[in-house]
């Protein structure tokens, strides 16, 4: 079963990202707290929206998976879209469908809302993802290269903000 997750999810959706996070070799990189969490899925202003996959139990409904999205925008097609942070299912839990029916869920919203675009990166050793995406229709988008700045880089290019009319990009 796929539903949105609620505030009482944060504690799941957390160790799992943390989870995922292992999975990709980079668990030192995953630094969000279950606060952080609660405040961006759940605070007044939410801009980050999250799915949850359940199992049931004996002990009653079980997450094993989820996925955390947010909206973007094209400027081609003048449309939002969704852009897809993470998607993650729970070793145990994989190959139930519970992948597809959270990317089906997705798909869904966009189709609805009239969002022209699901877009999500994955990592380029993972095959077993790129071989699933790919059956499902979804394009790799070779073209493109992804760029990201952070920490000290991020912070000198802040204040260098309208210094100069040359360092304007086009």
């Amino acid at each position: 079963m796929i539903r949105t997750a609620t505030p009482e999810d944060v504690p799941a959706i957390h160790a799992m990202i943390r989870e995922l996070a292992e999975y990709e070799r980079a668990l030192e990189h995953a630094r969000a707290t279950p606060e952080q969490l609660r405040r961006a899925l759940f605070g007044e202003h939410p801009a980050v929206f999250a799915l949850i996959a359940e199992e049931e139990t004996e002990q009653g409904p079980e997450p094993v998976g989820f996925a955390l999205w947010f909206r973007n925008f094209s400027t081609w097609t003048g449309t939002h879209g969704v852009y897809l942070e993470d998607l993650y299912v729970r070793p145990q839990a994989r190959g139930g469908g519970h992948g597809r029916a959270l990317l089906a869920e997705l798909a869904r919203i966009c189709v609805e809302r009239g969002y022209e675009r699901f877009e999500w990166w994955v990592l380029d050793w993972n095959e077993p993802s790129i071989g699933f995406y790919k059956s499902l229709g979804a394009e790799p988008m070779d073209e493109w290269t992804v760029f990201r700045l952070t920490g000290e880089p991020l912070r000198a290019l802040a204040g260098q903000r309208g210094e100069s009319p040359e360092m304007n990009a086009p």
